[in-house]
């Protein structure tokens, strides 16, 4: 009876072959940008997260899902190569969540501030000056820990009393942006800029009142004078500044990529 070795050698090199041929072979793990060059991206509808990639990387590819939350997870099932969307929210899913990961390497950089109308100065000034003495001492980088934990949700929003019956600063934000504004676990609205905003009005001497808005509707509600400040991890730009006046940057982030965790 002939051998049968010939025969199955043949088999695996003809396997081998059509496999390299139709690209079959199975990805590495993805630790830099340069591999997402060519990648298929998940981000949420109706961002600028796709055009922002774009301008980085031409040869990328989208799909679109509801939320940030529902990119992540097409990411760690498999269905994405990364999300990309604000660095500090992708940073949060990614310490909440096993097997994701943040690439150190943005995609782009951008500036978060705060913004108040362009005829109030006074209010401009006085959130420059609690960034300015939050940062002298400390208690900005206490701020950011509490936030933006290296691993497990942010902390509890901290008790910060403000005077009753001295008059409301209204904040407009969009609480959907977590760690800097979102609904907390007793269903109050709480982040990074809440707090921060609680600052600057027991700085003035008045309560806080909150207005939670759809983020397209932030930058009306301002120059209709409905709030007096927003706040939503709203990125700092020349369109945008040409409308209204911005609070000196409170956070560095920007546009990054969360892959699954090598």
């Amino acid at each position: 009876m002939p051998s049968s070795r010939p025969t199955a050698l043949l088999l695996v090199l003809l396997f081998l072959g059509l496999t390299a041929l139709c690209g079959c072979e199975q990805k590495g793990p993805i630790t830099q940008l340069s591999q997402l060059e060519k990648g298929l991206f998940a981000v949420p509808t109706g961002t600028v997260a796709d055009q922002l990639v774009l301008s980085r990387m031409p040869g990328a590819r989208f799909v679109y899902f509801n939320s940030v939350l529902d990119a992540a997870l097409a990411v760690k099932t498999g269905k994405a190569d990364a999300v990309a969307y604000d660095e500090p929210i992708l940073r949060n899913i990614a310490a909440k969540t096993g097997g994701l990961a943040l690439l150190e390497q943005p995609i782009t950089i951008d500036q978060y501030g705060f913004a108040v109308s362009q005829d109030n100065l006074a209010l401009k000034q006085a959130i420059d000056a609690e960034l300015a003495a939050l940062r002298a001492d400390g208690r900005y980088d206490d701020l950011l820990r509490r936030w933006l934990p290296a691993t497990g949700s942010p902390a509890p929003m901290p008790d910060i009393a403000l005077p009753r019956g001295q008059g409301s600063l209204r904040l407009g934000t969009a609480a959907v942006t977590e760690p800097f504004s979102f609904v907390g676990e007793a269903g109050a609205i709480v982040g990074f800029d809440i707090e921060l905003a609680r600052r600057v009005a027991l700085r003035l001497g008045k309560d806080l009142e909150i207005v939670n808005l759809e983020f397209g509707a932030l930058i009306p509600a301002l120059l209709a004078g409905k709030v007096d400040l927003i706040g939503a991890c709203i990125t700092i730009t020349d369109e945008r500044s040409r409308k209204v006046l911005f609070s000196e940057p409170y956070y560095r982030g920007g546009i990054s990529a969360l892959v699954r965790q090598p």
